[in-house]
């Protein structure tokens, strides 16, 4: 199927026909993940964007909605974009941007954040404590730390585990046909069990509403097998062993 520009469809869309409504699926984990920090939004709101990057969730992605649900500006007081790639300056769905270091304090002042977004960074964090105590630093009480990212135990945690980060890049390249050698990270895993968030956001301070989640698959380099086999492989698993947490965690 074509879109409308004659390019070709992406491959899981075309696996679902419900997505000729839409161009989403019911499967859909951004629709489901960034609905659901939609709920959390006011218009008056801070919003800090962690891992920001150069925007290509918004810039590349094929259905209209999904770019739509994932952009803040317009639609909060103010957001901003933090990242370790210079890119993030880039983004221009961002009302500031800060490049910073990994360890590095965030140029924010505390308590001064509504809500923290990281979507597909807990995987890279190397240091979870220093992370999460800083998101604790910026966040308003009451304010929500929103994330998505693979389960460790789950199939895309165990995959990329398998391989070391130097074989990321041409692994993804054949199961991501498309993915930009310049949006690949190191990986480390130490957020990624349900013991390490709770270490990272203890419960006598954060309000933990964290759950799993089998979006689409999307490791399937476009081969209609390998897609329905690891839907199979999600259904067959238990919760624990879901393709990726959705984690919301209330500051108390």
């Amino acid at each position: 199927m074509l879109t409308e520009n004659g390019s070709n469809k992406p491959f899981d869309l075309t696996m679902y026909s419900e997505s000729a409504a839409g161009n989403y699926s019911h499967r859909d984990c951004t629709v489901a993940f960034y609905t659901r920090i939609d709920a959390l939004l006011d218009p008056s709101m801070t919003v800090l964007n962690i891992g920001a990057g150069r925007g290509a969730n918004i810039l590349e992605d094929f259905s209209p909605y999904r770019r739509k649900v994932q952009q803040f500006k317009g639609r909060v007081k103010k957001i901003i974009g933090i990242d370790v790639d210079p890119a993030v300056k880039e983004n221009a769905d961002l009302h500031e941007a800060h490049v910073v270091s990994p360890q590095d304090i965030y140029p924010l002042a505390d308590a001064s954040v509504d809500i923290a977004i990281s979507d597909h960074v807990l995987e890279h964090v190397e240091f979870p404590k220093d992370f999460a105590d800083e998101i604790a630093r910026v966040l308003k009480p009451g304010g929500w730390f929103c994330a998505r990212t693979p389960v460790k135990w789950g199939y895309i945690g165990l995959g990329a585990r398998t391989f070391p980060n130097s074989r990321h890049v041409a692994m993804l390249e054949k199961l991501q046909p498309g993915r930009k050698a310049e949006d690949v990270f190191p990986v480390f895993y130490r957020m990624n069990t349900k013991g390490d968030l709770e270490k990272a956001f203890p419960e006598d301070r954060w309000l933990n509403c964290t759950y799993g989640y089998n979006g689409a698959p999307g490791y399937h380099a476009n081969r209609k097998f390998l897609f329905r086999l690891i839907e199979f492989w999600c259904w067959l698993m238990p919760r624990s062993f879901s393709a990726k947490y959705h984690v919301f965690m209330q500051k108390k």
